[in-house]
């Protein structure tokens, strides 16, 4: 069932909320059995095999989760290798449905073979379960989780606003919240999750879907061997930009305010990322739980097992700017390559997203290496300057539309034609009526041009639309911005320094605003299309 969808909006949601407030108002107990049976058929929807898939995975975490609680003092033995019995169980379970496929893509390749082998289906949201329950995991060993009931372990791994697409919550940040319910209904929280829900719906149907019709010829010429031309390529590359950001975010957004309507706060997954003047910046705002996740629990542990085996060596360890060469190799570089393969390959299976993991990994270790050592290397203050922010953003930026085109091309060999047609290689193809114009002063300039096939109007379409996109995702604050003292997500609160130029307020302006967004939104309903982050 898509969020997206005229079922979801007009008939499960609003059918929920009534009915989990009806039952909350006379037992809360019964109301989160009702929200978990709920999720349960939003999850089995689409197809109802995922249930029986996914349901031997959740009975084995909770079991493990149980034992790593009861014989983490008493047998500590046995807890470690409950954990890493799930950790292993949860990485084969993840790997059989997901990159089976891709193993076997690449024994052909290297072996020459060329047979038949059935694709396996991968479960929705069969990513984003896992990490969770990979986190409980690690959580409950650490001992920040004492207690594991099977109805809160339900209530948490099945709450449908996250389950399929994010943002990747925790167990800790997530019960404490519904252990707090008390079944009133707050019209604060139904107002806010209807405003995050609405904005994120015309995110995704007023802009991503429209910007993924314009640029998709693009995307299937490149595929089928053609190399587009100069700004057909940089059109390919820049929607797609904007499609995935006003997507996800979109989706992000409709998660965390259908999650708001049970009066549940989601942790945030987005803050203007399009914005950020480096790369650390810019993964600090990007899928920020993802980001989390990664740090907390594939970064931080290898960077802490280095550091403890370099103490015991007497091998330098970082140390601001007089941190050594080996040292920064050994507990900055390495750790954020590692972290950024996983990264990319946990996004799918295929060549490209582990190229885009790693070119994400050399750009954050180059960016580390700079904010250590730049005061030694140039002690300019005026980098610091407001054009040299705008200098670090368009480098910025420019490298993450790069990096996009392995994220959204089928394969390795489609990137590369873009990328081709983005540096100038494939020409530079012009409507006709230019073409008329300026095709042969171009020509004379050594440029290889020719006239489209596609009519003026269709090219100049997605242009506006990509203008247009970037124009709001620049020049406007988020909609967390603007309703920050409201707290719209978990730990967001008002920024003095980054006061928004629009803020939200109960009035009838923004009331008229806000009504011309939802009806933009629904009456886009027409055609609805699949999220761009249910394929990972």
């Amino acid at each position: 069932m898509l969020f997206n969808s005229a079922l979801f909006i007009f008939a499960f949601l609003p059918l929920v909320v009534i009915g989990f407030y009806l039952i909350a108002s006379r037992n809360i107990r019964i109301a989160l059995a009702f929200l978990t049976a709920a999720s349960l058929l939003f999850y089995a929807w689409w197809r109802p095999s995922n249930v029986l898939i996914i349901a031997p995975s959740i009975l084995i975490n909770f079991a493990l989760s149980r034992v790593i609680i009861a014989k983490r003092e008493k047998a500590p033995q046995l807890a470690s290798l409950s954990f890493w019995t799930g950790i292993t169980f949860n990485i084969f379970y993840l790997g059989y449905f997901k990159y089976l496929n891709f193993f076997d893509q690449i024994v052909r390749d290297l072996s020459g073979f060329n047979y038949v082998f059935d694709q396996i289906v991968l479960p929705l949201g069969l990513s984003f379960i896992t990490f969770q329950k990979i986190a409980l995991l690690v959580d409950v060993r650490a001992g920040r989780i004492k207690h594991v009931t099977l109805r809160d372990y339900f209530t948490f791994v099945l709450f449908f606003p996250p389950l399929i697409s994010g943002p990747i919550v925790h167990y800790r940040e997530l019960m404490p919240q519904f252990h707090a319910l008390d079944g009133r209904l707050r019209w604060s929280d139904i107002a806010l999750g209807i405003i995050l829900f609405a904005t994120g719906l015309a995110k995704k149907l007023v802009i991503a879907d429209p910007i993924a019709v314009l640029i998709a010829p693009y995307w299937q010429g490149a595929a089928l061997g053609e190399h587009p031309a100069l700004l057909q390529a940089w059109a390919a590359a820049l929607g797609y930009m904007m499609q995935l950001y006003f997507d996800f975010s979109g989706y992000s957004d409709m998660a965390i305010g259908a999650a708001r309507l049970f009066g549940i706060r989601l942790p945030p997954n987005f803050d203007a990322p399009l914005k950020a003047t480096s790369i650390i910046d810019y993964w600090s705002r990007w899928h920020m739980t993802l980001t989390r996740f990664l740090t907390a629990y594939v970064f931080s542990p290898v960077v802490l097992k280095q550091t403890r085996a370099r103490l015991a060596r007497c091998s330098p360890i970082l140390a601001g700017r007089k941190t050594t060469s080996a040292a920064f190799a050994g507990l900055i570089a390495v750790p954020t390559l590692q972290t950024m393969f996983v990264s990319g390959i946990w996004h799918g299976a295929g060549y490209q997203f582990i190229i885009f993991g790693l070119l994400h990994g050399v750009a954050l270790v180059m960016n580390h290496a700079w904010k250590l050592w730049r005061p030694t290397w140039w002690p300019r203050e005026g980098l610091r300057a407001r054009g040299a922010a705008i200098g670090f953003w368009v480098l910025t930026i420019g490298f993450v539309v790069f990096t996009e085109v392995f994220f959204r091309a089928p394969d390795v060999s489609t990137a590369l034609r873009v990328l081709e047609g983005m540096g100038g290689g494939s020409g530079l193809t012009l409507p006709s009526a230019v073409y008329a114009r300026l095709g042969a002063k171009l020509a004379t300039l050594g440029m290889n041009v020719t006239p489209a096939f596609e009519g003026g109007r269709s090219f100049v379409n997605v242009w506006i639309a990509i203008a247009l996109a970037w124009l709001i995702t620049l020049a406007f604050p988020t909609i967390y911005e603007m309703t920050a003292w409201l707290e719209p997500a978990l730990g967001w609160k008002p920024r003095p320094k980054r006061k928004p130029l629009l803020s939200f307020a109960p009035t009838i302006g923004w009331a008229m605003a806000l009504s011309v967004i939802t009806v933009a939104g629904l009456i886009s309903l027409g055609q609805v299309s699949e999220f761009l982050y249910w394929q990972f």
